[in-house]
């Protein structure tokens, strides 16, 4: 299979640990890592079909939800645990992620 350039960067590298929450913060951070990581997989197989048959293909795609995903991780990036939004954006986040549940990296845990 070719190889692409990584088009989506890797937020939850940068995130930092919050005050007195380095547990939940790791599950969350490996949370966050492999749903982007899954998002990055997906693009690059919409660049790869749409390289190889043109962009016509992908118009009836999911490549729009894959924006979407990695707008919500974003924006969870971007808010701290004491933001009003943290644990809906967190419970949005594990329900996207259940789509990849057949994935050998998906855990229980992340079951909403």
């Amino acid at each position: 299979m070719a190889s692409w350039p990584r088009c989506v960067v890797d937020l939850a590298a940068r995130r930092e640990p919050r005050d007195g929450r380095e547990g939940e913060d790791e599950r969350v951070d490996d949370l966050v890592k492999f749903l982007q990581a899954r998002v990055n997989e997906d693009e690059h197989r919409y660049a790869y079909v749409a390289h190889t048959f043109g962009g016509d293909v992908l118009l009836d795609s999911h490549l729009p939800m894959l924006d979407q995903v990695s707008m919500l991780v974003r924006t969870f990036e971007a808010m701290g645990p004491t933001d009003e939004r943290y644990a809906g954006l967190e419970f949005a986040l594990k329900v996207m992620a259940q789509s990849y549940f057949d994935h050998a990296g998906y855990r229980q845990e992340w079951q909403p």
